[in-house]
């Protein structure tokens, strides 16, 4: 015997709210999310750094490149003055110019150091006018970038059977090698070589 009305079976209704992360599960997830964030900061710096010390070292290859030409351009010896001295330094007029304006021969460059870098007249690279002033302002280097720069050079006999060998300077040849190195500070004191050019040239005699 049937029953009326039919009855009509339930139906279970499936529960639509997600279920929530627990605790647990959010704190691993920002421990994962944070151990990617440091990782990828680590990643910028580190292709930040390797940019910056390309584009320094790009500098300092070209401030090489123009001191040693300008050490090169110079005579080989004073006028008058043995090509064989073993006294490789400036005078003391020469020494008395405003920057290096009045070296007039290689040996006169020989332990020049200056920081930071300057132009011939003593004048910081990026501000002078390359005539012992000052450039417009607007047309100076900001913010003294080369500030814990530092330019030497160096000139000193070769032998001339092997240039590579340095000699003392009481032992001359006709062979010299002049030497620049383009060197930056660093905040905990330490130096990093920047570029570094070296040239061998010899005197040649008068027939």
């Amino acid at each position: 015997m049937r029953r009326w009305p039919p009855r009509i079976p339930h139906v279970r209704r499936a529960c639509s709210a997600p279920r929530a992360f627990s605790l647990i599960e959010a704190m691993v997830a920002l421990s994962i999310t944070s151990m990617a964030g440091a990782v990828l900061l680590l990643a910028t710096e580190g292709v930040l750094k390797t940019t910056n010390d390309s584009v320094a070292q790009t500098i300092a290859q070209g401030m090489a490149l123009q001191l040693i030409d300008e050490v090169l351009g110079n005579r080989y010896c004073a006028p008058g003055a043995s090509p064989y001295d073993s006294n490789l330094t400036p005078s003391a007029w020469e020494k008395a110019g405003q920057g290096r304006e009045r070296y007039n021969d290689t040996d006169d460059f020989n332990k020049y150091k200056a920081s930071p870098p300057v132009d011939p007249y003593g004048v910081e690279l990026g501000q002078g006018d390359d005539a012992g002033g000052n450039r417009h302002p607007a047309m100076r280097s900001p913010g003294h970038d080369f500030a814990t720069w530092r330019q030497r050079v160096e000139v000193y006999y070769v032998d001339q059977n092997n240039p590579t060998v340095r000699l003392p300077a009481n032992q001359p040849t006709d062979y010299r090698a002049v030497e620049v190195t383009i060197e930056r500070g660093e905040p905990n004191g330490g130096v990093s070589p920047l570029a570094k050019i070296r040239r061998v040239f010899c005197y040649v005699p008068i027939p």
